[in-house]
């Protein structure tokens, strides 16, 4: 959530501090609309909220609604309080919601997104690349990118899924020559990132182990296919960023807010679902960042 923040904050040509806040029980368990006072009640560890208050106030998650609103009224609505993703309370305590078209927050101070506002930017990518290619320069190409993310309510992330994936990366290896490169996050279970290690072993990758630098964007930059794991809204929306074929492993036909969004993918032509087989095709890079802080730098008069 802080990756949404901290992108649209520095899209906006903004000068960003970063306040972290540890709400106490029992306000961190309740709605926001049943804070109370909710800068005077933060915990242990937290920056402190206090004057001088921002010109612009950029919140992500639950437990920040009722801070930003009462930041902005503690400034007599002076400062510019921008929500993303869907509050769950009146949009009218805030001057801009930043949405993705599957949370169905509709409202005049509504900004739809077609996936998640994220800090990735061709520069970013640029640097990583340069970091990281000494690194793979041993493996074939194609170089295949995989990001591997966590079970959560919608979507499991288990060692089914995990040999099922092998399977279709082993395919790819043998039938097309590619390369792989595989980078869990920290929501991955242990057990998924053996199963592929273990089934990968005697293909041309590397499993990303979790010492050193993080290599999630030399793996966007340098591969040249991608294949995210359906759990994560923000990994496929930074695979498309780089507008590279992007294929998306575990959709499970659910109907939910998960399987909206990649439905809406496919259908605009930035993924397909992987099979193991490699193609080409191309979108216009999805870089809904750079769109929403132009809306928003515009209703400023930043531009």
């Amino acid at each position: 959530m802080d990756n949404q923040s901290f992108g649209l904050a520095h899209a906006l040509g903004l000068e960003v501090i970063k306040k972290t806040v540890v709400p106490t029980a029992p306000w961190k368990y309740l709605p926001p609309q049943l804070w109370i006072r909710p800068l005077q009640f933060l915990g242990a560890g937290s920056d402190p909220l206090a004057p001088p208050w921002p010109d612009v106030v950029v919140g992500t998650g639950r437990l920040t609604v009722a801070l930003s609103i009462a930041i902005k009224r503690a400034s007599a609505g002076r400062t510019v309080n921008i929500r993303i993703q869907n509050p769950q309370v009146a949009l009218r305590h805030f001057d801009w919601v930043v949405a993705p078209l599957h949370d169905r927050c509709n409202g005049a101070n509504v900004i739809e997104t077609l996936g998640a506002v994220n800090s990735v930017t061709a520069e970013r990518l640029h640097r990583a690349a340069e970091q990281f290619a000494t690194q793979l320069a041993h493996l074939p190409r194609p170089l295949l990118g995989v990001l591997v993310g966590g079970t959560n309510r919608s979507v499991r992330i288990d060692t089914t899924l995990a040999n099922a994936l092998a399977d279709k990366l082993i395919h790819a290896a043998t039938a097309h020559g590619a390369g792989i490169v595989v980078t869990p996050s920290r929501r991955t279970a242990p057990e998924v990132v053996d199963v592929l290690r273990q089934r990968l072993s005697n293909v041309a990758s590397v499993i990303w182990d979790g010492t050193g630098d993080n290599p999630y964007l030399g793996y966007l930059a340098l591969a040249d296919y991608l294949v995210v794991t359906a759990d994560s809204v923000n990994m496929a929306s930074e695979a498309c960023f780089t507008g590279k074929p992007v294929f998306i492993e575990g959709l499970t036909g659910a109907n939910n807010k998960f399987e909206q969004f990649h439905r809406e993918l496919q259908v605009r032509g930035y993924t397909r679902p992987f099979t193991g087989e490699l193609a080409d095709w191309h979108y216009p890079p999805l870089d809904e960042t750079s769109r929403v802080a132009s809306l928003i730098k515009q209703s400023m008069g930043l531009n």
